[in-house]
Order: structure tokens, then sequence, then C-alpha cells
């Protein structure tokens, strides 16, 4: 059955106050417009499975999103579906990333409304969105031949020392493994997350989650 509006989107979080918020935005863009507020990824595939769907608006935070294969599985349901990521993670590391596996958008949730207005905007008549800042990131990597995967930083043996940490084991676990100093691994620790720009264990997660997914695919 034919849809009585004209745009029919989905915003996809697990925060009321969020949906609702884009809501009022996206009433403010499109008079003719039905949105569809879900809070979980299930949700919103079987919305994708039974609607004509524009624009999908979602939160990489939501169980099951935070793999790059998500983009791929959305477009297998809907072809012509717009995605635009809308997520607290850090730019710098996750905004290229989904853009390369075919996201329309990625957009900060710390953006101003104003912001959030021109992506929208922008992913739904050129297709693609990218803020000023990753602009400047995606020519740096062009110019200076940056890595675009943060872990092509790290040598094999930090590779292998950061798994070790990413799976849980201790300092001394480590240098069991590895038949090393305890002060040694302290040294590749901090020069790991020198490298990746990162101070916590859990950036570290974040960052190896979506370096394995690359990988796989």
């Amino acid at each position: 059955m034919k849809s009585l509006y004209k745009y029919q989107f989905i915003v996809a979080d697990n925060n009321f106050m969020i949906r609702q918020g884009m809501t009022i935005i996206l009433k403010q863009l499109y008079n003719d417009v039905f949105i569809y507020q879900v809070d979980d990824l299930n949700s919103a595939k079987k919305i994708l499975k039974s609607k004509s769907i524009q624009l999908l608006i979602i939160d990489i935070n939501l169980p099951g999103t935070n793999s790059l294969n998500i983009i791929s599985y959305l477009r297998k349901i809907q072809n012509e579906l717009k995605i635009l990521i809308f997520s607290s993670y850090h730019e710098d590391i996750y905004a290229i990333r989904y853009l390369s596996a075919g996201a329309n958008g990625y957009l900060n949730k710390l953006s101003s409304e104003e912001e959030i207005k021109h992506a929208i905007k922008t992913v739904m008549t050129s297709g693609k969105y990218t803020s000023k800042n990753i602009q400047d990131k995606i020519m740096d990597s062009y110019i200076l031949k940056k890595p675009s995967n943060p872990l092509e930083q790290l040598s094999n043996r930090e590779i292998e020392i950061a798994k070790f940490l990413v799976e849980g084991k201790s300092n001394i676990d480590i240098c069991k493994s590895l038949s090393i100093k305890k002060t040694t691994v302290s040294t590749y620790k901090n020069r790991i997350f020198e490298k990746l720009s990162i101070d916590t264990l859990s950036g570290l997660i974040q960052i190896f989650q979506l370096y394995y997914t690359k990988e796989k695919e």
C-alpha cells in the first residue's frame, strides 16, 4: 500500500529524548513526513522490511550496530536507503570507517542543531555528508599517506600485545605468555595508547571491534 506521506524516516536510538529531539528537527525540515521512532535494531529491521524508507538515522551504540557489516545488511533490505550515523562515539576514529562501509553520513551527537539540519539535508539531496573535520582528515590521509585504519600504525609486537589487552589479560599474564619483562609490557602499552590517541582500555576495545570486523569482510 502506498504511503500517504512523501517521506518516511526512521530514528533509531535508545534514548527517548534524542529520538524526540531528532523528530522535531526532521519535522521542521520536512512537512510531508512520517517518522518511526524505535529503540532497537530489530524494530528498525521490521519497518524496513514492510515500509519504503528514505532515511534511517541510527545510533551505532545500539546492540548489534557496532559492526561495519550492519550497513551492507540494511542495504540488502532496501538498497536505496540513506543511512546517517548519529553517535556519541569519537568522529575521528569511527566516521571514515562507517563512511567507507557505505553510510551516507556520520554525525556526532554533540553537533549543533544547525549542523544536524545541514547533515540531513545534504544526505537527502546529494547522498553523502562529511563534516569539515572529516574532510580535513581525508585530505591529510591522502596527502600525508596516513593509514585510515589506526591499527596500521602499530608494529606486529604492539598488535600482539594489544590483542592480549583487549582479551582482558593482565600485564603479568602478557609478560609470561611472551617471555618478556613486565616493564616492557607497560612500555608497549603506553606506546600503543599514544599512537592511537586513546587513554583507556575501552577505547582500545572499540577500535579493535571495528578493525576485526573490517578484516572479516
